[in-house]
């Protein structure tokens, strides 16, 4: 008999990646439904994209509404008001005290690539900093920002030119402040005349590389030295956007404001839109045309987005996430005298993850947290890991997700963490490396 999975791996190139084999039937808020009736909690939110639920009515309505007007007629051709109206929200939103103008695109990655366009055509520059362990998309643009190589650059070839990372200051991993800016201090020195960067584009919390929030105090510095040298500053804000950190925008926890802010993810509601805001003199230097794309702000993405902005408001979403998170986080904190393996437990808002390395040691352990992930999957809870070292959980649920459910979740996260660290400690026993009756440490 053919299954789904047989289909799929019949039709669908094998770069596509797939985190779980559940093939969704119908969803609803924190909840999805596959073909054959199992119901999971969604704890990945399709990484932080339904930050205001699967099927919001709101939102749902909006879409509705707006196919019965229009579905595309491309804005540079023929514009529409909504478009121009979801702008006007954004530069009164987006964080910084002076006037700013909007740009639309589809996704992340592309709004990351108008940023560095812009950046480039504004200051006449052409070097790019970025960090050690950023996600910044899968173009070629985004996939050269992206500071981590497997798998998102590997076999891919050369990567742009003139783009230079930083370690992104971790004292987990054992790289503080001190020493990112001095990495910065000598890379200006050595390698590029800080009078040819452009840019430096920074994710407030990073994503794929571990869920590392930038220090205030690290983030001050860089907004300092790019006034300093004429640089601009870009916050990716693609995945911390919209509420998730418990900030419309997590900018808004640093006290300084970016240049340029990319967005995407979570504006949509589940459809696609990204959108690029900064200084208005800064977004008018590209000439006409320089700019867009055919599907750039797409009539019922730009629908979809403004009811996400009213539901964030009137549901006050996040006051929530500051709410969930603090929940999220206490509950694994209670789980750390019986699971040494864990290590850190982070994240502003409801964008937490925590940190497993091997029991009494300072080794990562991506296999534990792989174990984590699939026993939680076994019971119905979606989980995503992240990391450089693959060794990080990181827990993106609806901002909607029911109290109910929510506990619910929170159960079977802590089941599941105590099942992996029996299944651990079996293996280790199995091994040889661990005598049977002994106390590992």
């Amino acid at each position: 008999m053919t299954t789904m999975t047989d289909r799929k791996n019949a039709a669908i190139s094998r770069g596509v990646g797939m985190t779980t084999q559940i093939y969704a039937e119908r969803a609803e808020n924190a909840e999805i439904w596959d073909k054959d009736g199992n119901r999971y909690i969604d704890f990945a939110a399709g990484i932080a994209v339904v930050n205001t639920g699967h099927r919001h009515p709101k939102v749902v309505q909006a879409v509705k509404d707006q196919l019965d007007r229009f579905t595309h007629t491309c804005h540079q051709v023929v514009p529409y008001e909504n478009y121009v109206a979801l702008a006007e929200r954004l530069n009164a939103l987006v964080p910084g005290d002076f006037p700013k103008k909007t740009i639309f695109a589809t996704t992340g990655a592309e709004a990351v690539e108008n940023a560095i366009k812009i950046a480039r055509y504004a200051t006449g520059r052409s070097a790019v900093v970025a960090f050690t362990g950023a996600f910044h998309g899968r173009t070629f643009m985004g996939m050269t920002l992206t500071g981590k190589v497997q798998p998102y650059k590997a076999g891919f070839g050369a990567m742009m030119p003139d783009v230079w990372h930083l370690p992104f200051p971790n004292e987990l991993h054992g790289v503080s402040q001190a020493d990112a800016l001095a990495a910065l201090d000598k890379l200006f020195k050595a390698d590029v005349d800080p009078a040819r960067v452009a840019a430096i584009i920074v994710e407030p919390v990073q994503g794929e590389g571990g869920f590392y929030p930038v220090p205030s105090g690290f983030m001050q510095k860089l907004r300092q030295l790019c006034d300093d040298h004429g640089m601009l500053l870009i916050a990716d804000e693609v995945q911390t956007g919209f509420a998730r950190t418990g900030r419309l925008f997590a900018m808004e926890l640093h006290g300084v404001a970016a240049d340029i802010t990319c967005m995407a993810k979570g504006l949509g509601g589940g459809l696609p839109i990204s959108a690029v805001t900064g200084r208005a003199e800064i977004m008018d230097a590209p000439n006409p045309g320089g700019l867009g794309g055919t599907y750039a702000g797409n009539p019922l993405g730009v629908a979809a987005a403004h009811a996400v902005l009213d539901v964030i408001e009137e549901e006050r979403l996040a006051e929530r996430a500051e709410r969930l998170g603090q929940r999220l986080k206490q509950r694994l904190a209670s789980l750390r005298d019986d699971v040494p393996e864990i290590v850190d437990i982070r994240g502003p808002g409801l964008m937490n993850a925590v940190e497993f390395n091997v029991a009494g040691s300072d080794r990562p352990s991506p296999e534990f947290t792989n174990r984590v992930r699939e026993e939680a999957l076994a019971r119905g809870l979606i989980l995503l890991t992240c990391g450089v070292h693959a060794n990080v959980i990181r827990f993106l649920p609806p901002l909607t997700v029911p109290d109910p459910v929510f506990e619910e979740a929170l159960d079977i996260l802590e089941d599941s963490v105590r099942a992996a660290r029996v299944s651990s400690r079996r293996d280790v026993e199995k091994d040889g490396h661990l005598a049977p009756g002994k106390q590992e440490a």
